[in-house]
């Protein structure tokens, strides 16, 4: 398990009385606090990481039970507005990857706000894939995202994995970093 805290970071220990950080196992650590049950009333973070960790092509269907219906969501690749097009972000992830899926790997909330650390596992033309980053979430009253903002780097995560392009991204890293 990964520990979201650090003593050493005075920004995170001056923060520590407002919020809660959580960790979730990471894959292969067993069952999470939510999918065992083990908490009544989970966080809407909480309820949100179990979510992603168990997404199917049909669970897309209930993503109007976890976000307002004019939530934003943002990531390197797409900027949309309300639950339909969130849904074909998602649609489209499914239709175009071989066995994507989430593993929450932090749970990181304070007040209406939290992060998740996660790893996006997903095979393209048979190859395997892990993508990891961070999203930012904002909760209304009722506990519906109103804001999803993905952090990744495309280069470092994506481009530089791929066949052909992986070879032009990493030599130009190298070029930029001796000269810089």
């Amino acid at each position: 398990m990964s520990d979201t805290r650090s003593d050493a970071d005075p920004a995170l220990a001056s923060s520590e009385a407002g919020s809660r950080a959580s960790p979730l196992p990471q894959a292969g650590g067993g069952p999470g606090p939510v999918r065992a049950g083990l908490l009544a009333n989970p966080s809407p973070a909480r309820r949100l990481a179990d979510f992603y960790e168990t997404l199917t092509p049909a669970s897309i269907a209930t993503l109007g039970d976890h976000y307002a219906p004019d939530a934003r969501f943002k990531d390197p690749f797409n900027e949309v507005v309300g639950t339909a097009a969130i849904r074909r972000i998602f649609a489209h992830m499914f239709a175009t990857t071989d066995a994507p899926r989430f593993v929450v790997t932090d749970c990181i909330e304070q007040g209406e706000q939290a992060m998740l650390g996660w790893a996006f596992h997903f095979a393209l033309r048979g190859r395997a894939l892990t993508v990891r980053g961070v999203t930012h979430l904002r909760f209304d009253a009722e506990g519906r995202v109103t804001l999803h903002r993905d952090y990744w780097d495309a280069a470092e995560e994506l481009y530089e994995k791929l066949p052909l392009l992986g070879g032009v991204m990493r030599a130009l890293k190298r070029r930029l970093s001796a000269t810089g």
